[in-house]
Parts: structure tokens; C-alpha cells; sequence
């Protein structure tokens, strides 16, 4: 396992090992489990919540 952070607390340091979109998840090099929705499950069994944009967020085309 690599000595990255969380994706959180960091800016693309660790790299995919296990991608699974089938399922909708990925796994880092640094055991952090990555979700289509946004969400995470870290190594150390904490949860970050998905974070999704709002409708008024997204850009609308003209």
C-alpha cells in the first residue's frame, strides 16, 4: 500500500489499482475506496459522504 493521504485531503497523489465501474468503484493504492456517487470509505474505516452538485450548480448549454 502506498503512503498517500485520503482523496480528500489531497490532490491526485494516489493512483487506481482496481477499477470496478461495473459496481461502481474503484480502489486506490492507498486503500481508499472511491465511489461513482463521490462518496469514500477510507483505510481506516471512516466514511466521507458523496458530495454532489445541485441542479442550479450544473452548467446549462445555450
Amino acid at each position: 500500500m502506498c503512503n498517500h493521504r485520503s482523496p480528500s485531503a489531497r490532490a491526485d497523489a494516489a493512483h487506481i489499482v482496481a477499477a470496478h465501474p461495473e459496481q461502481g468503484w474503484s480502489l486506490l493504492c492507498d486503500g481508499t475506496l472511491v465511489f461513482d456517487d463521490s462518496g469514500e470509505l477510507l483505510p481506516d474505516g471512516r466514511v466521507v459522504a458523496p458530495h454532489r452538485v445541485t441542479t442550479e450548480q450544473l452548467a446549462v448549454a445555450a
